[in-house]
Formats: structure tokens, C-alpha cells, sequence
């Protein structure tokens, strides 16, 4: 599965300030990092990052550390992406979107919780030129 690395990036970057203007408060984690560091990874290597931090088995999508690290899926992009009729480049920027809300404040761990993100997450994705 191939995605455009440069696009991401361009994308990553142009929607960072969306998602500090969407933030539930100033105090968020996302207002304190000096940096935020995006790491595409394969599945056996997030299946072990899910295991070892969240004591999940198998990939997922994203996973968020809150000192400012987010691990995206590739080939998990690459599957959702056929899904949704949109490029794996554009899935993986959901996700990126996706970490920067939850160290913007936000949490899906409730059902509101989760479809607030996932309009916050859409409607920050329709901006973003990449």
C-alpha cells in the first residue's frame, strides 16, 4: 500500500491550527507541546504498541501519547480508505486529525464523546488542502 508521504505532512501541518482553535480549553496538551511527531507504522508494529500500552490485541488505527507522539496504521488506512471510496493518504490524515483532537481534549470513549470527534475530525479534514 502506497500513500503520499509529502501530502500527509503538508496536511498534518495545515490542520494543527484548526485543531488548537478546536480545542476544549487553553490548558489542553496540545497548547503546552513544543512539537508533535507522526509515525506511519506497518501492523505487526502498532499490534505491539496496542498490546504493550493499551493491553488491546491487534492494530488499530491511531494511538495518541499525550507527550505528543501519534503512531498512524498504514495498511489499516489502506483497508478503511477502499471502504470510504477516498485514498489511503486521506484516511491517514483522519487519523492524524483524530490524535491531534484527543491532545486538543476531546475523547471517544463514550458514544457522544465519539461522534463529537467524528465531526470535529470531518469537518476539519474538508479544510485541509493537502
Amino acid at each position: 500500500m502506497e500513500y503520499d508521504r509529502s501530502a500527509l505532512s503538508r496536511g498534518l501541518l495545515a490542520a494543527l491550527e484548526p485543531c488548537l482553535e478546536s480545542s476544549i480549553s487553553r490548558q489542553a496538551v496540545l497548547h503546552t507541546l513544543s512539537e508533535v511527531h507522526f509515525t506511519v507504522l506497518g501492523k505487526p508494529a502498532m499490534a505491539r504498541v496496542h498490546r504493550d500500552f493499551l493491553n488491546l490485541r491487534g492494530p488499530t488505527d491511531v494511538i495518541t501519547f499525550p507527550y505528543g507522539e501519534i503512531l498512524l496504521c498504514a495498511p489499516v488506512a489502506h483497508e478503511r480508505a477502499g471502504e470510504f471510496g477516498h485514498s489511503t493518504t486521506a484516511e491517514l490524515l483522519l487519523y492524524g486529525i483524530h490524535g491531534l483532537l484527543h491532545l486538543s481534549g476531546y475523547d471517544d470513549l463514550t458514544p457522544a464523546g465519539f461522534e463529537e470527534m467524528a465531526i470535529r475530525q470531518s469537518g476539519i479534514a474538508s479544510t485541509v488542502r493537502f
